[in-house]
């Protein structure tokens, strides 16, 4: 699979759950994924990591993240106008301590909600370093694009069916965890599970990625362990298509090549 040009952005796919609250949850109608827009009004934001960061891991485990400079940084955010951020967890942090992994997250989100910032939280991501560590990171590694992003999964728990139940835990605990939080704009189930980091980090990819992280594989059933759990907010996962990004406010359809013409208001 060619990688897609440095500019070329993702499209939101929502598959989201009943905004009325219903015992039953189901996917939205139109008129309901339009409705929760309206409420929100105009999203513009970005992907965040503080500047004391270099990956999901460094931001979020205990010895390096940063509040002071989490709230400096919101600040500015806030200040140019900016009302959400696309924010990525790991599920490292949380097989570490799930209960230290929670309060940091909901200490991000007191920042957050100070400065009029409602995130995105990004459950998996299958982008760049396929071998994730807790601990200290990896140095930079020249020449190689975003060299100390980490996966979420990495490589050796997605090629592995005996650690999904280690997962799937992780994202029930931060979903029961936040699934009511009115700070939470919404969730990223996984973003661009069908990315094989050629030229980078193929060669520590399994060679099923794509089937087993997209399409039918991990990334349809986090959405099915995550849709009963959340009242209110959009589950979308992100993947390669058109170099727009787009918000979509509209129920998923088969068409898997969307374009303008298809979708709604554009997230600048």
């Amino acid at each position: 699979m060619k990688r897609l040009p440095a500019f070329c952005a993702f499209v939101f796919l929502f598959l989201a759950v009943s905004a009325s609250g219903a015992d039953k949850p189901g996917r939205w109608t139109e008129a309901q994924a339009n409705a929760w827009y309206t409420q929100h009004g105009w999203l513009v934001g970005s992907n965040y990591i503080p500047a004391t960061a270099s990956n999901e891991l460094e931001m979020w485990q205990e010895d390096t993240f940063d509040p002071k400079r989490i709230d400096l940084e919101l600040s500015w955010a806030e200040s140019i106008g900016l009302n959400t951020m696309r924010v990525f967890l790991h599920d490292l942090v949380w097989q570490q301590d799930a209960k230290a992994f929670t309060s940091r997250i909901d200490t991000f989100l007191q920042i957050a909600s100070k400065h009029h910032i409602k995130p995105i939280f990004v459950l998996f991501d299958s982008c760049w370093d396929p071998a994730p560590h807790l601990g200290p990171q990896s140095p930079p590694v020249p020449g190689v694009h975003n060299s100390r992003w980490v996966q979420s999964p990495g490589a050796a728990a997605l090629d592995d069916p005996a650690q999904y139940p280690r997962l799937e835990a992780y994202v029930r605990g931060i979903v029961k965890a936040f699934a009511h939080d009115q700070r939470v704009l919404a969730w990223d189930v996984w973003n661009e599970p069908d990315n094989t980091n050629n030229g980078s980090y193929a060669s520590g990819e399994p060679a099923d990625k794509v089937a087993r992280a997209g399409g039918n594989g991990s990334s349809r059933r986090v959405i099915s362990v995550t849709t009963p759990s959340i009242p209110s907010e959009p589950i979308n996962k992100l993947i390669k298509l058109n170099p727009v990004l787009f918000l979509w406010t509209r129920p998923p359809v088969r068409n898997t090549s969307p374009s303008a013409s298809t979708t709604s208001r554009p997230m600048t």
